[in-house]
């Protein structure tokens, strides 16, 4: 039984169409207003949604645009107006609507369009993050601007980051709809050509070139400087300098220049913070979209929390922090100090002395991690961020000292010397 979300501020409009919908079998659920359709629209997805153009607070069009920005346009919409023009029309298919229906709406007419719609939005699913979901600050429209200069060209890119920026996310801005996408990590040790095949004529995605044994680094300097002849555009992330890989004899010097034809800094998101409460409403509402969550949303004081905490680990740790605070808020709207709390627990304590402060109550791997990143953060401060005197202090290799900083989540200085 297919559930429809009937949106109209005239009562009677609203009562004729749930009678007629209703009677051919189909769930009903009406709301007078643009704010009661987005109450409806947060706890469950309907699918499909019969918009009134025309409501006292916000119209349909830009309830549409709303949708639209924020991800939650998974559903086929139908515009409705009395009033309505050609040019409401064309903006709100532009926007996404499926159709328009003019007032007064004749039966066969509607049962007609919403039984189209509904056949059409079978295939429409939760989109995923992107880059155009991730804030409108100044960083993060120039980082999209950067990035559609490099779509343009058919050369290899490395992303250049901090860990947890979730640099995959970031590569498929580059990738052209219908042309492969391939992530290549899985078969690089034992079969690297077999990605290159997949990826022929679109982009084939190396996840962070710090994390690779040595046998994936053997398989990607192959794979490499053969991926021209097979019309493949190799896509790269790297959480610390990759020259390190080439300084330890794991890879060719000529395969990291073939990696790194352009280099793309990705700016961590502490740079901007104003865009967190958008990125964590953006995550929210996708959790709640793939039942992962119960129906929740943030209040002000909550979004206020998320916007001033650092986030050493980036994108990857505001989403483990919103999930968390999803499932484990008591209430629908989930307070301030629901994500004080969870926040908490990333940062480690450090009284005046700066001696770290034992907390009992984590379990024995937390208590270690925090330690570990406590103590490797202290380390490159003394040592003004320089890798190699870090691993020479730590007694660490470098590329196993790269990786233990990318899984505590440690920026490093990209210092060698």
């Amino acid at each position: 039984m297919s559930n429809i979300l009937v949106v109209d501020d005239e009562v009677g409009i609203r009562e004729l169409l749930s009678e007629i919908l209703a009677d051919e079998g189909y769930r009903i659920r009406v709301a007078a207003s643009a704010e009661a359709a987005r109450e409806a629209r947060r706890q469950e997805r309907p699918d499909l949604v019969l918009l009134d153009v025309w409501m006292p607070d916000t119209d349909g069009i830009s309830l549409l645009k709303e949708w639209s920005a924020s991800g939650q346009l998974t559903m086929p919409v139908v515009i409705m107006s009395g009033h309505g023009s050609i040019d409401s029309a064309v903006e709100a298919m532009r926007i996404g609507a499926l159709d328009y229906l003019e007032k007064p709406i004749a039966l066969q007419k509607l049962l007609a369009t919403v039984k189209r719609a509904l056949a059409g939005g079978e295939t429409v699913g939760t989109q995923p993050l992107s880059i155009s979901g991730l804030g409108r600050s100044t960083v993060m429209a120039e980082l999209r601007r950067r990035l559609q200069n490099v779509s343009g060209n058919q050369g290899s890119v490395l992303m250049r980051g901090e860990p947890g920026i979730f640099a995959e996310m970031l590569a498929r801005a580059l990738h052209t709809p219908g042309t492969p996408f391939v992530a290549a990590a899985p078969t690089l040790g034992d079969a690297p050509f077999d990605a290159l095949g997949r990826a022929a004529g679109g982009i084939l995605y190396l996840d962070d070139l710090m994390s690779l044994s040595r046998a994936q680094c053997r398989g990607l300097g192959m794979l490499a400087l053969k991926a021209d002849r097979q019309t493949v555009r190799l896509v790269s992330y790297a959480s610390a300098d990759p020259a390190a890989l080439v300084a330890d004899g794991m890879l060719p010097r000529e395969a990291l220049a073939r990696l790194s034809a352009v280099i793309v800094p990705i700016p961590p998101l502490r740079d901007h913070l104003e865009d967190v409460p958008d990125i964590a409403s953006r995550m929210l509402a996708l959790f709640v979209e793939r039942r992962e969550t119960p129906a929740r949303r943030f209040t002000t004081a909550a979004l206020n929390h998320l916007r001033n905490y650092h986030w050493p680990r980036n994108m990857e740790q505001l989403q483990q922090v919103v999930r968390s605070a999803a499932v484990l808020s008591l209430d629908e709207e989930i307070a301030g100090d629901c994500v004080e709390s969870i926040v908490r627990q990333f940062a480690p304590v450090v009284p005046s002395g700066g001696t770290q402060q034992i907390d009992t109550r984590q379990p024995l791997r937390d208590a270690r991690d925090a330690f570990e990143r406590a103590y490797f953060e202290r380390m490159l401060a003394e040592e003004n961020g320089s890798i190699t005197r870090v691993s020479d202090r730590s007694g660490m290799e470098r590329t196993h000292l790269y990786r233990k900083l990318r899984q505590l989540g440690v920026a490093t200085g990209r210092r060698e010397d």
